[in-house]
């Protein structure tokens, strides 16, 4: 029946219209697929849930503090000290600067302003070093909700204004920050994808050795990212899912990386048919029908995978699941049908020039993987066990990764205007007072709460109490350190302890470093609750595919193990080779659910095949021909999507190229080690046993000396 269904997709007349109907919906949704960078929502507070101290903050500050509002400092430098023409210069540019769109009511606070409010008493910041080589001037931006997308031209007028011969002038604060990330993930949605592509095509031309198979991947890669960003726009844009410059990215590599692992698969699993079939659609029906249920598996794991991610408490992670679920949905329903309509109405030709002739040799039966296999097949227990051993040595790696979190300097891979700004403040004793702690509490309590403040190291005196409704009132204090650094963590940790312990007050500590602790405190939660359900939702589909209870224990156990070695050996990476100052709090989730969802697929390539020899060869035999069949295109297909997950190295992110780095080892890793030696040398010792409690190799033969160098036959 499934091959009755499987071929009724690519039949004489059917293909053409799985063709036409694919290209209908691929030009609809081509429409929306390009607007998808106009609803990201990459401004942090969209990233935090409700129970998070800084949004109950953030929430009770709405009616008197806009939460569009976006501090920025102009930093102006000159090494000797600004001359009298660079501060009348810098006057004059804070005039013009007023003027301009998305500056508030209040202007711009120069030196001079400055000083004549603290000669009243007002309480304003110093904006002059002391040794006079650094000065700033302080304005608020406020575009409403759209201040990601408008920021980068308005930094970019702003510069313009802002010069002074023979000096330097940088945009920093949260202005110059949102400028640098907005210019970080600047043309994600085309540049990363033709990145993306490219590495595909050369790896495919290589793996194909055919001008013209290549193409037929990349268009269904192409398309199958053109309609999962158009249904991710739909629901962002009229259903609330949040979608920022990072989930974006990870779509586009996941679904060209996962849509050209199933298209090897597919495609290998066709020229075997092809051998066997004169009909070519006979032939595609055959394999659509042995293929389908590894494809549909490995697409279930990574979607389910992907969604556990929903039960984060971060916003940001939990729009991820979704996002990425739809990806590879998507991706899965264009492979298993636009794909094999164009295979088999280019028919025998596309292979050129190794076109797969009817009743020709299967090249697989002694290949490459088929000698690994014969090799491993004399010694299997004492390979699994080294093998073992190493995997766990790579793992001591662990003890060098640092999740703590970035510095804004250590956020990114090059320095950033915003970076050059921030360092001259800290250099010259100048606190950037766009970062303050924002405090709020009961209004009889207020001057106690201040108080409890006093001789915080790091933090400003408290400035003026301002009342909100319902008896509450609110001040701030500024954080002379970097926003998203320890030291500030640390600040806001103290500020947090002193307010809440006076009594009756019920205070509340917010503010931008407030927002980075909170998110670095749910990250933490969310691995503790998201990678124990990544691991039962695979360990079900595993239970469910391979109709088995061992197996997919052992097949777990591997991955995890797979997984420890890789963030082992990227630890030392990180610190050793890139010099990389920790890692983002959020990068070891991340890092175990691509891995265990995507590098379960390679098991499940592997493992279906060898369960479906196994009714005719026993598990021993079994397993080397499963092997031998599987190993080029596995290979392959992890060549692939280590080389896609590389490409997110080229954004200035330290959070995605670290992210890239440890899913593409942590994939070679499945496909090299873990599924070619590992797993199948445990096949190879345990045999029969592996399917327990099942009774589908029940004679569970040892495998002999003969069988095992035997050139091996795949199932007709």
């Amino acid at each position: 029946m499934h091959r009755q269904i499987a071929g009724s997709l690519t039949g004489r007349v059917t293909k053409w219209v799985v063709l036409a109907a694919v290209l209908a919906i691929t030009a609809i949704m081509g429409v929306f697929s390009t607007k998808l960078t106009s609803v990201q929502n990459n401004e942090a507070s969209s990233w935090l849930p409700a129970s998070a101290e800084s949004t109950k903050v953030l929430d009770e500050l709405s009616e008197s503090v806009d939460p569009n509002d976006i501090p920025t400092l102009v930093v102006y430098h000159r090494d000797g000290g600004l001359t009298d023409d660079d501060l009348a210069a810098m006057e004059a540019d804070g005039k013009e600067i007023a003027d301009l769109e998305g500056v508030t009511d209040e202007g711009v606070l120069t030196p001079a302003a400055a000083e004549a409010a603290a000669a009243q008493g007002a309480p304003v910041p110093t904006l002059v070093s002391e040794d006079g080589e650094v000065a700033y001037l302080y304005l608020v931006l406020n575009f409403g909700t759209d201040g990601w997308n408008a920021i980068p031209d308005a930094a970019d007028e702003i510069r313009d204004i802002a010069e002074i011969d023979g000096g330097d002038v940088h945009l920093a604060g949260f202005g110059g920050q949102a400028a640098d990330s907005a210019e970080a993930f600047e043309g994600i949605d085309t540049n990363l994808i033709f990145a993306t592509l490219g590495v595909v095509i050369v790896i495919l031309l290589f793996t194909y050795r055919s001008p013209v198979l290549w193409l037929l991947p990349i268009i269904c890669a192409v398309v199958a990212n053109t309609i999962a960003t158009g249904l991710v726009y739909l629901l962002a844009k009229y259903a609330d899912l949040t979608v920022n410059g990072q989930s974006q990215a990870i779509l586009s590599i996941l679904v060209i990386g996962a849509g050209t692992d199933y298209a090897l698969l597919l495609v290998a699993r066709y020229r075997e048919e092809l051998r066997r079939h004169d009909d070519r659609h006979e032939a595609m029906a055959f394999a659509l029908h042995r293929a389908a249920p590894a494809i549909f598996a490995s697409a279930a794991t990574v979607a389910l995978g992907m969604l556990c991610l929903s039960f984060a408490e971060l916003n940001s992670t939990a729009g991820l699941g979704p996002v990425a679920a739809i990806g590879v949905s998507v991706t899965m329903l264009v492979m298993v049908t636009l794909l094999p309509a164009l295979l088999v109405i280019c028919g025998r030709w596309v292979f050129w020039p190794k076109r797969p002739s009817f009743g020709s040799p299967e090249p697989t039966s002694d290949g490459l993987w088929a000698r690994v296999g014969r090799a491993i097949s004399h010694r299997p227990r004492r390979v699994w066990v080294v093998t073992t051993g190493l995997l766990l040595l790579a793992c001591l790696g662990l003890f060098r990764l640092d999740t703590s979190g970035l510095s804004t300097e250590d956020t990114y891979t090059k320095e950033f205007d915003s970076i050059k700004g921030q360092k001259l403040l800290t250099e010259h004793g100048l606190a950037d007072n766009s970062n303050t702690i924002q405090v709020v509490t009961d209004t009889d309590q207020a001057a106690d709460v201040a108080a409890s403040l006093e001789g915080i190291d790091g933090l400003g005196a408290p400035g003026e109490v301002q009342p909100l409704a319902d008896g509450r009132s609110w001040f701030e204090a500024t954080i002379n350190a970097d926003i998203s650094s320890s030291a500030a963590a640390g600040i806001v940790e103290e500020s947090r302890d002193a307010a809440h312990g006076v009594d009756g007050a019920d205070a509340l500590v917010g503010g931008g470093s407030a927002f980075y602790l909170d998110t670095k405190i749910a990250s933490e939660r969310d691995s503790w609750v998201i990678m124990p359900l990544v691991l039962l939702v695979v360990l079900l589909i595993l239970i469910g595919l391979l109709r088995a209870l061992l197996a997919p224990l052992i097949l777990m156990a591997t991955v995890v193990l797979s997984f420890g070695a890789a963030l082992g050996i990227s630890a030392l990476l990180f610190e050793y080779v890139f010099g990389f100052a920790g890692s983002d709090p959020g990068f070891p989730l991340f890092t175990f659910v691509f891995l265990v969802a995507l590098g379960i697929d390679y098991n499940i390539f592997l493992m279906t095949r060898v369960r479906e020899e196994t009714a005719t060869h026993g598990t021993r035999k079994g397993s080397l021909i499963g092997l031998a069949s599987t190993g080029g295109v596995i290979t392959s297909a992890g060549v692939v999507l280590a080389a896609t997950f590389l490409v997110l190295g080229s954004l200035p992110l330290v959070f995605l190229a670290e992210l890239g780095v440890a899913v593409a080892l942590g994939v070679m890793l499945d496909t090299l080690i873990v599924r070619s030696v590992l797993v199948t040398a445990l096949n190879l010792d345990l045999g029969g046993k592996i399917w327990w409690p099942s009774k589908l190799d029940s004679a569970d033969a040892p495998l002999s000396a003969a069988e095992a160098e035997r050139p091996l036959e795949t199932v007709h």
